[in-house]
């Protein structure tokens, strides 16, 4: 048994963190089975040899994640050093982990000694009013043995910072987008190899999302309309003195070779300038008061893409095929004349006909162009993204080939927690495309596409698809700091806006109440959400007042007490049963926005028992209580039958338990036949389609959700597939049938909404769910169906690698199990009733078991003692229905059985 992994905010060696966060996880690995901790030893210390220990834990808990610091009060700038030891409940105990160390940031806004500082002449694009960005240099000396060497650094921008020519850290897009007037962050780096004697500092600042365009209606300027930086170099030498160097009116201006840099529009640089030094710096008067460390991973490169096809289209532009929608940019070497101006503009599709496509792309230019020096350049933007497949190659020299270009792939730097691969080629195609759907928009904020003049944090798509991100990735920083930026766009009133940061202000289609229903509800469901997968009760503190008062919000709403029916409703977006012209579907949008309301509401409440906020619990389950009868009277026929007769209506009852008691049956009966009379296909959008499967399923209809699943044809998740899409789009028919397009004003093949079926296929396929928040308890229940003969799939929970892999032969079920250490599994195994069970242990060492009588829910015979983990389990293996429950603690386990015809 040892420690394997120790993290510090879910991070490896955070540098410059706040001291108002800070939380332990590690992880167990153990090669014996049923390994559960029982205590920890954890200390932090000033020092690695722990001879400075200032909190020391030693505790009887079962706790390994999520463990809060409670020490005394952390010094600014300082490096602590962390270790844990652990003891099981059989007597083991581990070695300490190898330490890890965290390292404070700066924690006062009067420990930067650095001032805002900007250009003294700001250089506006004439062309399309887009500042030039500029360059801040600052020469300083080293000249003896250095201990410690730090960069503070923000912008009102985004900025690049190097040293002695060499790019400082790895990220991009800093200091990241958030409400600049309520919280800025800044980047820490440590500088210490990179210094020289004689050393040159560069930071240079573009408009990116402060000063840049934002949204479709071609706005600038939305938090300011200048540009600017603050740095500051810490250097703590051997001999213990230090030196500082804050920008400010001595720090000059360095002419650089950008023309232009927009988010929307892309770049364009001169190779051929030559850079001088210009006028200082200009001190400007700003405040440093929301200045606050970085919570999420930053931006950076991911990954490299060899494109797969140069050719010309019918209409004879060059085209590069990455062949894979992806978000980034393209870097390429060239060499042409010297002043030559070569041309990169971006786009995802061909048309039906082979041709170049950009229509959908809208206003955002999508362009990058480079003046050439003559000599062999290497081209690469470093302020913009695009989000694209093809590359239209304008002016490039005949000579060029696909080889000369890469694909460069940004996102936020989360890693990957998930893998779901299957029997069938289709299915793994889609996870892909979930996956890079997910890649393209968690660019900082989880954005609703990459590509178009938009970009935006829509507040729906990120709570409909956030189980499956995070089933993709490790969300937890992701979504906390976007929480963060979510409570500063909720308006006094409780009001959470379309979309976070909130750029739009409430003008989305002259809507006077600045919010809606479902894309509102993402301040409660994401927080609950969280809790569930990542157990940190923390995300649910941080965020109840928040999520109060958007319930409250809701209760001051509409004319009939407890029902939503007033204000814009965006409804079931996209859903195919809308009317012409219409992008909302034909579900009542009041009973959809009730139904919204009494989900927040019961996620208050139970929000409020897990806090021990008692009478709150009363209160707010009282207002779902209420509101679930008032939908009974305004939406229910006597005979317990819905009035909107639709899919999506039936899905979100259902999904809620929002139906009169007796009607549950004939709810279910009645979507069956809503998804029949549509030839077995769904016609639903946003609100319905993530969860048509999970409910079908939920309620002894799991062949028709497979049927949906793997439908090929319109409207269907395999569809998209077999049109060659790598991406997830935003419309069930981006591409119709016939190879014309939905609708050029809104059709992104980039939109991950409808990838939230993953989280559907994570946990009915692979079958893994948990059972308690955080994965402490997990259920392992894959539903086989014939289509699929295999299918294995792990996940990274904070404890270790939870997998789950089933294969079917000759009638034959081999199911293989790992459970990490410190937490225990219920497996479900299907049709087992009357049938031989064989296990097979990865020791080897076990007989074969046979199924004996069944007697109520027990199963004698089995040799229950092998599977019980502790002594509170009464009933380690018991049978319902058709399906045999094994409780297991960790390890690994293999189980064999001869599937009935049924099957």
């Amino acid at each position: 048994m040892k420690i394997t992994r120790l993290l510090i905010n879910h991070m490896q060696q955070p540098i410059g963190i706040s001291d108002k966060e800070l939380t332990f996880t590690w992880l167990i690995e153990s090669d014996i089975r049923n390994t559960k901790q029982k205590r920890y030893d954890l200390q932090v210390a000033l020092d690695d040899q722990f001879e400075q220990v200032i909190w020391h834990q030693n505790e009887w808990s079962q706790q390994s994640t999520n463990l809060a610091y409670q020490g005394p009060d952390l010094v600014a700038k300082t490096i602590y050093f962390v270790r844990v030891k652990v003891e099981d409940f059989a007597g083991n105990e581990s070695v300490w982990s190898e330490t890890a160390t965290f390292e404070t940031g700066l924690l006062d806004s009067d420990q930067w000694k650095g001032q805002w500082v900007t250009t003294a002449n700001q250089v506006i694009n004439q062309k399309d009013q887009s500042f030039k960005p500029f360059t801040g240099l600052k020469y300083f000396s080293v000249d003896k043995p250095v201990k410690k060497a730090r960069l503070y650094v923000s912008a009102y921008g985004i900025y690049s910072a190097y040293l002695n020519q060499e790019k400082i850290g790895a990220d991009y897009f800093t200091p990241g987008w958030t409400d600049y007037h309520r919280r800025l962050q800044y980047q820490t780096y440590d500088i210490t190899e990179a210094l020289a004697f004689e050393n040159t500092l560069t930071v240079t600042v573009a408009e990116g999302w402060y000063s840049g365009y934002l949204g479709w209606e071609k706005k600038k300027d939305t938090y300011g309309n200048f540009n600017a930086f603050i740095a500051q170099i810490e250097i703590e030498y051997e001999d213990g003195e230090q030196a500082i160097y804050g920008s400010d009116g001595s720090w000059s201006e360095l002419s650089n070779h950008w023309l232009k840099a927009d988010l929307y529009n892309g770049e364009i640089q001169d190779l051929t300038h030559q850079s001088q030094t210009l006028a200082p710096l200009q001190v400007v008067s700003m405040t440093k008061e929301v200045l606050i460390p970085q919570i999420n991973e930053p931006v950076q490169k991911q990954e490299e893409i060899q494109p797969v096809a140069l050719f010309k289209d019918p209409a004879g532009r060059l085209i590069l095929d990455l062949g894979q929608n992806m978000v980034g940019w393209v870097k390429c070497r060239v060499q042409g004349e010297a002043g030559q101006m070569v041309t990169l503009v971006h786009g995802e599709i061909l048309d039906k006909d082979g041709n170049f496509y950009r229509d959908n792309i809208r206003d955002a230019q999508q362009k990058d162009q480079f003046i050439l020096t003559g000599e062999i350049d290497t081209l690469e933007p470093n302020f913009t993204f695009h989000g694209f497949r093809y590359v239209e190659l304008i002016n490039f020299p005949e000579t060029i080939k696909k080889e000369d270009f890469v694909g460069i792939v940004l996102h936020s730097a989360m890693p990957e927690t998930g893998y779901f691969e299957t029997s069938d080629p289709l299915l793994n195609q889609l996870q892909h495309n979930i996956l890079w759907g997910q890649k393209g928009n968690f660019l900082d904020v989880p954005t609703d596409c990459p590509q178009r003049d938009e970009r935006l944090g829509w507040t729906a798509d990120a709570q409909i698809f956030f189980p499956t991100a995070s089933f993709n990735m490790n969300t937890y920083n992701f979504f906390r700091k976007w929480l963060k930026d979510l409570r500063d766009a909720q308006l006094e009133s409780g009001e959470v806006p379309f979309v976070v940061p909130d750029v739009l202000k409430g003008v989305f289609a002259n809507n006077a109440s600045k919010t809606t229903a479902v894309w509102g509800d993402a301040a409660t469901i994401i927080p609950w959400e969280m809790y569930q997968r990542f157990g940190d009760k923390a995300i649910l503190q941080e965020n109840y007042e928040t999520m109060k008062r958007w319930v409250d919000y809701i209760c001051g709403q509409g004319a009939e007490e407890f029902i939503w029916d007033t204000g814009m409703q965006l409804g079931d977006w996209l859903a195919l049963d809308a009317e012409e012209g219409s992008f909302s579907g034909a579900t009542d949008e009041a009973l959809i926005a009730t139904s919204y309301f009494a989900y927040s509401a019961e996620i208050v409440a139970k929000t409020a028992k897990v806090l021990g906020k008692h009478q709150d619990y009363k209160v707010y389950q009282q207002v779902h209580d209420n509101v679930k009868e008032k939908m009974h009277e305004r939406f229910f026929t006597p005979a317990g039958q819905l009035i909107s007769d639709t899919q999506t209506a039936h899905i979100i009852v259902l999904l809620f338990h929002l139906y009169p008691i007796d009607a549950k049956d004939k709810l279910v009966q009645r979507l069956i036949e809503l998804i029949e009379l549509k030839e077995k296909h769904l016609d639903t959008g946003f609100v319905g389609s993530p969860y048509i499967c999970q409910v079908l399923a939920e309620n002894g209809a799991i062949d028709l959700a497979y049927h949906l699943l793997f439908n090929r044809d319109l409207p269907s998740w395999l569809y998209q597939v077999e049109k060659g899409a790598t991406t997830v789009w935003e419309h069930w028919d981006g591409i119709k049938a016939d190879g014309s397009f939905w609708d050029e004003g809104m059709n992104s093949f980039n939109h991950y909404a409808y990838g939230s079926i993953g989280a559907w296929m994570y946990e009915t396929i692979g079958g893994i769910k948990p059972k308690t928040p955080g994965y402490q308890q997990s259920i392992i229940a894959p539903k086989l169906n014939q289509q699929l003969t295999q299918a294995t799939t792990r996940f990274k929970t904070l404890y270790g690698d939870l997998e789950s892999a089933w294969s079917v032969k000759d009638n034959e079920l081999t199911f293989a199990v790992k459970v990490p250490a410190n937490t225990e599994a219920e497996i479900v195994l299907p049709k087992v009733s009357n049938l031989m069970l064989v296990q097979r242990e990865i020791e080897a060492s076990w007989q074969p078991i046979h199924v004996g009588e069944q007697t109520g829910e027990s199963i004698v015979d089995l040799g229950i003692a092998r599977f019980k983990v502790h002594q509170e389990l009464s009933k380690p293996v018991h049978c319902q229905k058709d399906e045999l429950l094994v409780f297991v603690g960790s390890g690994q386990y293999e189980i064999t059985y001869q599937l009935g015809n049924e099957a």
